[in-house]
This record gives structure tokens, sequence and C-alpha cells, in this order.
């Protein structure tokens, strides 16, 4: 691929998404866009780059980000953050929320439902205390994923990664070759297509903001913006769960990370640095 042309789709998805594609992940353009530029009727890439440059259809621009967005994910992936969920966080809240009775979590670029589901059934197995609502909202910036979300089904593959037979038992059931989560989990989870640059006021506030993998997709302008406003959506003594190799040195003064939490932060000034 022609430099030009690179920097063409590059720029294209820093402004549409804010992801940050380097010379290093160029190969995935190749792979991942050619089936969209054989949806669309273009003899090639080429073709299509060009009418890229024009005014092109948007939902042809937002074909070409379904594509370079879609991320591999697994339930329970690096399972130390669920474990806190279940040992640290739930009782913390339960705790502090008697009166309200609610807690609300928020799963960033949810991806394909694996880690919403994965939250929503480590808090079941916990036990939900009576009378308790419990709010997860999953969002991704894909539709398609967004809607394979909503609807519950894996194949043996998906289930098998991170899940064991006695969970799989209890929470799933199978049809053919397919697996379906059961209604009381996924009443729990509520999805909604959510581009992560825009404004996050509408989506409230959250005890818990899982977002995970998703800050080291963007150039280090972005990540500082993302976390910003990150930071006006947690309660104040909320937890904000990142990926294990992520963290906020030099992108944000808000947050710090707590000791052996696997990628689980909370504000510099909580109650839980202090602990």
């Amino acid at each position: 691929m022609r430099i030009t042309d690179f920097d063409i789709y590059k720029d294209l998805l820093r402004e549409k998404s804010g992801l940050n594609l380097t010379p290093e992940n160029s190969y995935m353009l190749e792979s991942r866009l050619s089936p969209v530029a054989k949806k669309w009727g273009y003899i090639s890439m080429e073709t299509m780059t060009i009418a890229l440059q024009g005014v092109p259809d948007k939902k042809l621009i937002y074909d070409v980000i379904e594509a370079m967005t879609t991320n591999d994910t697994s339930f329970l992936r690096d399972v130390t953050p669920f474990n806190i969920l279940r040992d640290t966080m739930m009782p913390y809240f339960i705790s502090k929320r008697a009166k309200q009775k609610k807690i609300r979590i928020w799963s960033a670029a949810c991806a394909s439902g694996q880690e919403p589901y994965s939250i929503a059934l480590t808090m079941k197995d916990k036990g939900i205390p009576p009378g308790w609502k419990i709010e997860i909202l999953a969002t991704d910036i894909s539709r398609a994923s967004v809607d394979r979300g909503r609807e519950g089904v894996y194949s043996q593959f998906e289930v098998q990664r991170g899940l064991s037979i006695h969970t799989l038992l209890k929470h799933f059931k199978q049809d053919d070759e397919k697996w379906k989560l059961n209604e009381d989990l996924r009443k729990l989870v509520k999805f909604e297509y959510y581009n992560m640059l825009d404004d996050m006021k509408k989506l409230g506030k959250f005890d818990i903001i899982f977002c995970r993998n998703v800050l080291s997709l963007f150039d280090e302008k972005t990540r500082k913006a993302v976390l910003s406003k990150l930071s006006e959506r947690l309660e104040k003594d909320g937890f904000l769960v990142l990926g294990k190799n992520e963290n906020t040195i030099g992108l944000s003064e808000d947050f710090k990370s707590l000791p052996d939490a696997g990628g689980v932060h909370a504000f510099r000034d909580s109650l839980h640095q202090a602990a």
C-alpha cells in the first residue's frame, strides 16, 4: 500500500473513531478492508481509496470503521479484575449503597459482549441481594458487535475461552452447536451503540467503569481526552478498570492505580487509595 493511501485511512480512522493506526499494524488494512471493497463493488482497495477522497457515502465510512475497530475478546479475560469485582467492589458498594440499592457499571468498547456478561455472571455468582438493581451498560462503536452481544449467543469456541464447564452449564443453554446465555443474565445488560469520542454526559454516572484495552488504541491526545471524560462519569468512590498493561501515568492527574489490582484504578484522593 502506498504511503499516501495509508495516510488517508489513518486520518479517517483517527477523526471518526480515535483509532491510532500505526505503520506497524498497517497490514490489517488489506485483510480487513478488502471484503469492504468487494461488498461495495469496488474492483480493488485502490479504487475504494479514491472514492474515500471525494464525498464518500457515510455508510461506506461506517463499514471501514466497523472493519478496523472489531477486536478479539473472550469471557473472563485477564480474570483478576473480575475477582476484585467479586471480592472487593461488590461488598464495598453493597455496604455503601445500602439506601439506594443500586449499582451502575459501564463496559466500554464491549465488542461482542463477553466482558459485560462476564461482569453479570460474576455478580450473579457472588449473590445480588434481594431488592437491588444492577445496571450494566455495554457500548461499542460496532453496531454488528452490539447486535451480537444483545443476542447473547456464542459458539463452542467462544464459550470455552475462559469459562469452566460448571459456569457454562449454569448460565447457558445449548442449542445445536451454539450456546445462549440465560435470560436472567441477559436482562442485567443493556447494549447500546456508542463512539468513545462522543459526549459522555448522556450516559450518566457509574460506580464502576470497565474500559480495558481501549486507551492503547488511541494516540496520547485522545487518551487524555477520554480519561478526562471518564473522570466526570465516575462516582467519587468508584473504580476505573483499564487493561493490565494500561495506566494513566502522564495522561491524567485524577486517577491512580491500586496496588496489585490488575489494572484497577481509583481517584487519587479516594478512600480506596488510603486503604
